[in-house]
């Protein structure tokens, strides 16, 4: 792997002294300052770019005739372990669609494992061809309404600051916490106070929002409408438009995002699977439609690779340039953002890069350690009929709050499927306690049968929704069996599963093999009935007491706006 080379050899290389160790020809240089497409060769030495513009030798020549060279993409925001692959495959999914950097913050196998799931992607990151930077995780748990596998204080951050590959303090999700500054996590704000403070305040507005910049947080990803993202614009922050496989944000700010905003707006996927990637693809999504929807080339690469950078202190990326990181992606046109090329660092994102990396062992294996359960476990016992039930919303992690008559029948209220009315449960699984916990969602279109899933955001018990409590049983039991991963059930057979045994968030097979067995998933969940693109992400997100509305956890429905329990 190229590294940084002497000074020396940087100043005549650049200055055609010597030759260059790679030269890119061919090709033309897509300024994202000016917009112009600037003719010449691309000069670089070890991992540095140090000529354009200019014609030089080098010791390797690349031709990359008719193509277009824009700087490398960064995701600013996303949790690597919603790939479903370990660090090392998703290096190898998305460095060759042309992202080079992508800031992860591993606060999933954080929640299961502590401080070691942390260290894990650190040391993952030192080898992987894709620079994966870290942003420690700020929330583990993420409240105190829910049982996680972990916790992490402010002291067992500390030793991990000065780490090469961490950036800073990761998403700050517990802004309740914030606005009235619950001391742990004031002493992890004060801690990271002067460095890079990543937010998540979805729906934060007014006093609350000045209160929550205030503590020194720097950027946002929970903006879901232009409105809500032109506060946080006006107020400091610089907004991450975010398009995952179930939070979609991107049509509703791309009409924000113009050649004046986009210094201080940037790109992330959040939560991506290998199926969606697939199918649509990553960053280079992202940067396809807004062109297509009539972004202008100059705005959407500049938010993809300067912008990003810059608003996260990555001063050594982010142009085509001399002294710039040699992270280049070759486009067949802008418009199509479709990657010819990647070099990251000044390596190429090819088959022998991938082979010559060294690969962390895994850790996490027999994660699972929950309660077997029965039937009768999903009773939800009750003697009045008005019931909170989860309005689930497409494309959409905050839910509706909605409120429905289900008479309860011997004691129990059970699924109503004529009215899309069907049982969710999350069952503690990291054997503190064994709490299960019952309630009720509409809008997975589920008739019968049930999935479940130990990727549950962020405590990552598991999740399973259900028309049949004997298949809810089967499903939540084949949790511990797997190690964790997805499942669909229906008349006691398991239609379609996939193992995620890392900490029951990860597989250790190929993003191929994944992306097949997901498929097989989705096909196994459609014939129940659902209806949801991405069933199993979105069941993920029901459990997360972090995002409006109405969400549940092992212990019970949580009213997100008053931020407490409802009471059964």
């Amino acid at each position: 792997m190229p590294q940084t080379a002497p000074l020396a050899d940087r100043i005549a290389q650049g200055r055609g002294d010597a030759p260059a160790d790679v030269v890119l020809r061919g090709g033309r240089v897509f300024d994202v300052i000016t917009g112009a497409l600037l003719e010449g060769d691309v000069a670089l030495c070890g991992d540095r770019i140090v000529g354009t513009c200019e014609t030089y030798e080098g010791r390797e020549v690349v031709d990359v005739t008719g193509l277009t060279l824009v700087p490398g993409f960064i995701d600013t925001h996303l949790h690597i372990e919603s790939s479903l692959v370990t660090p090392f495959e998703f290096d190898r999914l998305v460095t060759p669609l042309g992202v080079t950097t992508a800031i992860c913050d591993p606060h999933e196998i954080a929640n299961v494992l502590g401080v070691p799931g942390i260290q894990y992607f650190l040391d993952a990151a030192l080898e992987t061809v894709l620079d994966i930077r870290v942003n420690l995780s700020s929330c583990v748990p993420s409240t105190t309404m829910e049982t996680a596998g972990a916790q992490i204080e402010a002291e067992d951050l500390a030793p991990l600051r000065d780490h090469p590959k961490v950036i800073g303090l990761a998403e700050v999700m517990n802004y309740p916490g914030v606005i009235h500054r619950d001391p742990g996590l004031l002493a992890k704000l004060q801690a990271f106070e002067g460095g890079h403070i990543d937010g998540h305040a979805p729906m934060l507005s007014g006093r609350d929002l000045n209160a929550y910049i205030a503590a020194g947080i720097r950027t946002e990803h929970e903006a879901t409408t232009a409105e809500e993202a032109r506060e946080k614009l006006q107020k400091g922050l610089r907004v991450l438009i975010r398009e995952g496989s179930v939070s979609k944000d991107l049509d509703a700010l791309l009409p924000l995002l113009d050649e004046r905003t986009a210094s201080y707006m940037c790109f992330c996927t959040d939560d991506r699977n290998p199926l969606d990637i697939g199918e649509h693809g990553h960053l280079d999504y992202l940067i396809r439609t807004a062109i297509a929807r009539g972004v202008s080339p100059v705005a959407a690469y500049r938010a993809a690779s300067l912008s990003a950078a810059e608003a996260f202190g990555l001063k050594d990326r982010g142009m085509i340039a001399p002294g710039q990181r040699a992270d280049i992606v070759a486009l067949g046109s802008l418009e199509a953002c479709d990657a010819q090329l990647t070099f990251c660092g000044g390596v190429q994102a090819a088959e022998a890069a991938f082979k010559a990396r060294k690969i962390t062992p895994v850790i996490g294996r027999n994660s699972v350690q929950a309660p077997s359960v029965t039937a009768s476990d999903f009773r939800t016992a009750s003697n009045r009929a008005e019931t909170d039930v989860i309005g689930v919303l497409p494309g959409k992690i905050i839910t509706e709050h909605l409120r429905e008559e289900i008479t309860p029948d011997a004691g129990d209220k059970r699924p109503d499927t004529a009215r899309d009315l069907v049982k969710i449960a999350v069952v503690e699984r990291h054997g503190r306690n064994g709490n299960i916990a019952t309630g009720f969602v509409k809008g997975f279109g589920l008739g019968r049968g049930a999935i479940a899933s130990t990727v549950c955001h962020d405590h990552h018990n598991i999740a399973c929704v259900g028309a049949d409590y004997d298949d809810m049983a089967l499903a939540c039991n084949r949790m511990t069996k797997l190690e964790g991963g997805f499942v669909v059930v229906e008349g006691g057979e398991i239609l379609a599963e996939l193992a995620l045994p890392v900490a029951g968030l990860m597989s250790l097979e190929s993003f191929e093999t994944v992306r097949h067995r997901l498929e097989e998933l989705r096909s196994a969940a459609r014939s129940l009935g659902v209806t949801l693109e991405e069933p199993f992400l979105q069941l993920a997100f029901l459990a997360l007491p972090v995002i409006p509305m109405l969400k549940i956890t092992d212990r019970g429905m949580v009213d997100v706006a008053k931020f407490e329990i409802i009471a059964s």
